[in-house]
């Protein structure tokens, strides 16, 4: 099936057993509540693992001038220290401009270089995980340290322009901005900062691996079955076939497990080398600089606009990271192509190369940190011109993608921010900043505009129905704690018109049918539409079984039913059973309409008049992301996206040690993420929607768009509250006070 024309009316709309949309609890639920859906840490297969453990370099730049490791093999239970002097061979790193950057070569321990703080120099494996770390303490490692870069604003003139993809292009440009901003009555020019973000996923990352007839199975925590299987053949320089990835259960992603890391690939080299299987773990502290983190950003907003808020110029310029040897930048500006209507636009991403750990796509890459900078411009905007914020953005609605001239699939922000309005009582809000006061605390209001790209990938499917009418679907689909196991359990009950207790949800082996995994908010749309061509090719195949037609078929019950014939659907299967094949091919219907998901947040804040300490009293968010195929697991999902804006606005900060090019704050304990003391009751609300030119399933993406504008709602509420304009995120109490201190000497 490929998405050439929009999508006709199908079983998931008739939704005869009303299925689709119900909020039903998550199937694979009772098995984690109870401890019995292994994760990869807690996978037994192949045998008795052997435990392995990393050393990480403790300088960001240079090289191993000398490395002694006799006194850890020497220690009781240590079966193995691998170095670089010992290492198998391996692919060499990238390459870089690869098709799939999750597929690459990701070779560990390949030479004497450093090339960031963290980065493995050795591994020790013992017979425990406690005997493997305490060796790993008795490796004796002199460096050569070589001066690095670890900040970004010292080094902005090194920034380059990188190369971009697609829709993804570094720059854009539509009409004349500079000369149009220059011109316009009423400006915006403002300069925000955003730190690094940590994933901080519950699960942290483990590997399980041992050969079996020259084949390496690896349990881990991958978001993408088919990348990890290209990276570690890459890597091991085998063929991919002889490589199998297994990630059944995830706890929690959030693009941090997009790549895979080198546990997978030790545990890989050292399983093969001992002929028995290796497990590794990483500590809390080594996920901070041994996987990835989101970019730090520096953004410039330009706004030009006539006296009745009508954009004339709107320019969106955005610095960000990337390691060294790496190519990624944060797509911050390229929501700022779509969201709103001006003649004259500019565009752009600059990449400055420093010698960190890799940065990388962490939740809603682009938008998350993008619509910090952006809605808070935009209410700028709205206070220097006297305007309603959603009035602003009313009159500033296009009417086409005025960058692409192509119509949108669907789009409802305004009746997003028109219901948010209502249901939150904006109407209440006092516009004038510092003017509402309860106690101590002064308490303000503020919205911000949500929207995330919607993507649709090729994917894969295999079903079979048994005679006992028992439905098996197979997918190489992961499930990173968003519902996979759940929304798909949904669409194959409906397609088939069973219960939901006869399908059986096989997700998570790279020898299923490929899908392209879970991220970018395109898992459910993409493995859900392979699923629903599969199950399509199965009706049809017990409507001929029948003798009807398909289009005169009634799924229901167990049963198919049309034209006077009746049966149910495993006596048609038989002994043997039946099976289909399924697949979603992307066609060309995301060049023929812009495709995004909409919101709106609102936020009511108090700011603490002594302290300058910000406190979320209420949050709303209001979506329209097509159909909803759980309400519980979508409301979920948003709430869950919602509450890290919240913290990316008050609380999240990677913060670099400019002495050692290490993340100062490298744990849970220091790197503060939102209690529940800090969280009250957030509610989320979709609104109707059915958007035929997504998919066959009519959905958009979920998981990421309520992070998206979350945290510009707070800050925006900020500024009603108190005054006090904020510009450098997070917003922690000192540029409170730094604020009110300025405004009360001027």
């Amino acid at each position: 099936m490929e998405m050439t024309a929009p999508a006709a009316r199908n079983a998931i709309d008739d939704n005869r057993q009303g299925l689709i949309g119900k909020p039903i609890d998550r199937v694979e639920g009772r098995l984690k509540v109870m401890g019995q859906a292994p994760y990869a840490h807690e996978v037994q297969e192949g045998g008795r693992a052997v435990y392995g453990f990393i050393v990480e370099a403790t300088i960001a730049k240079g090289r191993i001038a000398a490395i002694d490791t006799m006194a850890a093999e020497r220690q009781p239970g240590v079966l193995m220290v691998m170095t670089h002097k010992n290492a198998p061979k391996q692919g060499p790193w990238g390459p870089i401009d690869a098709k799939d950057r999750y597929g690459r070569a990701s070779p560990q321990l390949g030479d004497d270089r450093v090339r960031y703080y963290g980065e493995a120099v050795a591994f020790v494996v013992a017979q425990s995980f406690e005997q493997a770390r305490s060796a790993s303490r008795l490796i004796a490692i002199r460096y050569e340290a070589e001066a690095g870069d670890y900040a970004m604003a010292p080094n902005l003139a090194k920034a380059i322009t990188p190369e971009g993809k697609g829709d993804q292009k570094a720059d854009s440009a539509v009409g004349n901005f500079e000369d149009s901003f220059g011109s316009s009555p009423v400006q915006i020019d403002s300069r925000y900062t955003t730190p690094m973000h940590i994933h901080a996923q519950m699960e942290p990352h483990a590997t399980v691996a041992y050969w079996k007839n020259g084949r390496v199975h690896i349990h881990c925590a991958s978001q993408l079955l088919k990348s990890a299987q290209q990276a570690v053949a890459a890597t091991l320089q085998i063929a991919p076939d002889k490589v199998r990835i297994v990630s059944r259960y995830i706890g929690g992603g959030f693009g941090g497990k997009l790549p895979i890391y080198g546990d997978v690939m030790l545990s890989a080299m050292a399983a093969r080398e001992l002929d028995r299987p290796v497990k590794t773990a990483l500590t809390r502290q080594q996920m901070f600089h041994f996987t990835t983190h989101r970019s730090e950003t520096i953004q410039r907003v330009r706004l030009g606009a006539t006296a009745d808020g009508k954009l004339n110029a709107i320019g969106h310029e955005t610095w960000s990271h990337s390691a060294r040897f790496d190519n990624f930048f944060e797509t911050a500006s390229q929501q700022t192509r779509t969201l709103y209507a001006a003649p004259d636009r500019l565009t752009t991403h600059r990449s400055v190369a420093l010698d960190l750990p890799i940065a990388d796509s962490t939740r809603a890459p682009g938008e998350a940190v993008g619509m910090l900078a952006l809605e808070q411009a935009m209410d700028e905007l709205a206070v220097k011109l006297k305007l309603d914020p959603i009035e602003l953005r009313i009159r500033n609605e296009p009417a086409m993608d005025p960058e692409k001239q192509i119509p949108y699939s669907s789009r409802q922000l305004i009746a997003c921010m028109q219901e948010g309005a209502k249901r939150f009582g904006w109407a209440q809000r006092n516009a004038e900043p510092a003017k509402k006061i309860e106690g101590r605390w002064w308490v303000g209001m503020g919205m911000a505009a949500a929207i995330r790209s919607n993507l649709l990938q090729g994917s894969t499917c295999k079903v079979m129905l048994d005679k006992q009418g028992v439905l098996t679907v197979r997918m190489a689909m992961t499930d990173i704690g968003t519902g996979s196991y759940t929304v798909f359990t949904q669409i194959a009950a409906e397609m088939l018109g069973i219960p939901t207790e006869r399908v059986r949800m096989e997700l998570g082996d790279s020898d299923f049918p490929q899908t392209p995994g879970s991220g970018g908010s395109w898992g459910a749309a993409s493995a859900g539409s392979g699923l629903f061509d599969a199950c399509a090719q199965l009706r049809e195949k017990l409507a001929r079984k029948l003798g009807i037609e398909v289009v005169q078929a009634t799924f229901a019950e167990g049963r198919i039913s049309g034209n006077g014939r009746s049966d149910r659907i495993g006596a048609l299967a038989g002994t043997l059973g039946l099976d289909a094949t399924g697949e979603i091919k992307p066609g060309d219907m995301a060049s023929k309409f812009s495709q995004q998901a909409y919101g709106a947040h609102f936020a009511e804040v108090a700011v603490d008049m002594d302290t300058g300490e910000v406190h979320l009293r209420r949050m709303l968010g209001v979506f329209a992301a097509g159909r909803i195929l759980n309400e519980k697991t979508a409301r979920s999902q948003a709430v869950g996206a919602m509450i890290w804006g919240v913290g990316s606005a008050l609380f999240e900060e990677g913060v670099i040690d400019a002495r050692y090019g290490s993340f100062a704050n490298g744990d849970l304990a220091n790197y503060h993420v939102p209690a529940h003391a800090d969280i009250p009751a957030i509610e989320a609300v979709f609104l109707p929607e059915v958007d035929d030119k997504t998919n066959p399933l009519k959905i958009k993406g979920v998981g990421e768009l309520g992070i998206c504008g979350a945290g510009a709602a707070v800050a925006n509420a900020v500024f009603n509250a108190c005054g006090v304009r904020i510009r450098e995120f997070p917003l922690t109490l000192d540029k409170v006070l730094a604020g009110l201190d300025g405004a009360m000497k001027a």
